[in-house]
């Protein structure tokens, strides 16, 4: 595959099989990202494996929220090349202390906002929308909790409605930013259920991680230190 046939099909993923040779969802070649005029990320490549697990691993400061900011598009402060197809969603699940506890919404309320970006803030949900939001409280196991306000869960419960909220977008790139950190062991298995059932489902995943157990030979890890990447 030449240089001209990678590039076409990294915007035109129907061109390229899903195969070993299968060219990247997305690709950082040679980034560099700043906050603040500080770099947060020194001269960094990747390539994302289409319908894989990559997992960002690395110390508290090493760069991986920022990378999740650059392969979701919201980073502008950066030089270097970054390949995305076009036309394709993203979904992006915060940390819940991200989240202020003042937000004035139930957990149906959370879990619908995934549906936004397709069906629009103000225009009211379809069947088919609200069917997917139901599916998505039940892949985090947080039906019972679905009339709840946000701000009255637990970190645990209100990390997964987050989760929820991502699955519930059905994105081609789910980026996940430490989802298990500090979170019980029936909410983290909630989760990890809820991952594999969207690489089931044919989504590519990056998610920040401290968990070591996630290794394997279908997943693609990429060490960070203190905004390189090391091998």
């Amino acid at each position: 595959m030449t240089a001209s046939d990678l590039a076409d099909a990294l915007l035109d993923p129907t061109r390229a099989s899903l195969g070993p040779d299968a060219p990247p969802l997305a690709r950082l070649v040679g980034v560099t990202a700043r906050h603040d005029g500080a770099v947060a990320l020194d001269d960094v490549s990747v390539d994302v494996p289409r319908g894989r697990l990559t997992v960002l691993v690395g110390p508290n400061g090493s760069g991986k929220s920022t990378l999740l900011s650059v392969l979701a598009s919201t980073h502008d402060d950066l030089s270097g090349t970054v390949e995305r197809p076009r036309g394709r969603t993203t979904a992006v699940v915060v940390q819940r202390s991200a989240v202020t506890d003042r937000l004035p919404i139930t957990v149906r309320e959370t879990v619908s906002m995934g549906r936004w970006a397709d069906r629009g803030a103000w225009r009211p949900l379809r069947r088919s929308d609200r069917a997917i939001v139901d599916e998505s409280l039940e892949a985090l196991d947080i039906v019972s909790l679905a009339g709840r306000p946000l701000a009255s869960l637990s970190g645990g419960q209100r990390q997964r409605a987050l989760v929820a909220q991502g699955l519930a977008r059905r994105a081609e790139l789910l980026l996940l930013d430490e989802p298990t950190a500090g979170v019980d062991a029936a909410a983290t298995a909630a989760i990890r259920r809820a991952v594999a059932a969207e690489l089931a489902r044919g989504a590519t995943v990056v998610e920040a991680t401290h968990d070591a157990s996630l290794r394997g030979p279908d997943v693609a890890v990429v060490h960070l230190v203190d905004g390189r990447r090391v091998h």
